[in-house]
């Protein structure tokens, strides 16, 4: 796993990529990319104020997040695999662990799928922790998952500590099959918070299954379906960062296919037209059989 995780970000480098999204539950990324980093001699990473400055000179960003923790073991028959809770000695574990692997590499540090009924939102003592994070230089966001995402996204951007904004970042699930969060993405994005979008391929459906018209588009394109997929999120004027999870150099190189795709408005409107209710889409996600 270590050697394939290597082989995907040395590809990804070489292709340009310069943001790396990490979590706490994601087994042993956090561990992974260290090793990477050192291995390759990355230092110049950090500092989300200068990304376009860095990515001119080779620099990389990292994010990560806290609030699940990983209980699997490795088995794919386990009963539970991860065990989420937002409070603020998870926080605080989880934070020394991310900083023990990654030092000040990581200049991003999220909440892992945050909802509107998460306890953080009336949790002052972690929207404190939280918000000293800021003074120390690192971003602090919140992930969504689930049908209410814009009304998470919008209650998060209302907290504050002693006057400020407690978060300034997000990111959320953003597909053609469930675009329901992009008007509160766009608020979040004119408000100058940082929006990152994941799940673009809707946990695979999107290439598994293709619907006909995003079939029709790659064989225009002369790509896959993935690539048309990937290529109507980075279209959305408030997606700043457009995340990929590819397990293999050659789906890495499918991926960022997207960016040589450019969707003409009547193509954008049509994929439009893919969208499903937000209950079904997160109906039909839970019940994928990930393995």
């Amino acid at each position: 796993m270590r050697e394939v995780t290597f082989a995907v970000l040395d590809a990804a480098y070489a292709a340009g990529v310069r943001w790396i999204d990490v979590a706490r539950s994601y087994g042993r990324a956090e561990e992974f990319l260290a090793d990477w980093l050192a291995e390759r001699g990355h230092r110049d990473v950090g500092d989300l104020d200068s990304v376009s400055d860095r990515a001119g000179r080779g620099g990389l960003t990292v994010s990560s997040k806290w609030g699940y923790t990983y209980v699997g073991g490795w088995r794919m028959d386990a009963t539970m695999h991860e065990v989420k809770e937002h409070s603020a000695s998870v926080f605080s574990r989880q934070w020394t662990e991310s900083r023990a692997l990654l030092g000040s590499a990581i200049s991003l540090y999220q909440v892992h799928s945050l909802t509107v009924d998460s306890p953080l939102f009336t949790d002052e003592a972690l929207q404190r922790a939280l918000a000293a994070l800021s003074d120390d230089g690192v971003r602090v966001g919140f992930s969504t998952s689930g049908p209410a995402q814009a009304a998470t996204i919008r209650r998060a951007f209302e907290l504050e500590v002693a006057g400020r904004p407690v978060f300034s970042a997000v990111q959320s699930t953003w597909n053609l099959l469930e675009p329901s969060a992009g008007p509160a993405l766009a608020e979040a994005h004119a408000a100058g918070n940082l929006v990152l979008v994941k799940e673009t391929l809707a946990n695979g459906r999107l290439v598994v299954e293709p619907p006909p018209a995003i079939s029709r588009l790659a064989q225009r394109f002369g790509v896959g379906p993935d690539a048309v997929a990937v290529a109507a999120v980075l279209a959305q004027p408030w997606a700043d960062i457009v995340l990929i999870g590819p397990s293999s150099p050659q789906q890495l190189a499918a991926n960022l296919a997207a960016s040589s795709v450019v969707l003409p408005p009547g193509d954008l409107a049509a994929l439009r037209g893919l969208a499903e209710p937000a209950q079904r889409y997160w109906g039909r996600r839970s019940s994928l059989q990930w393995q």
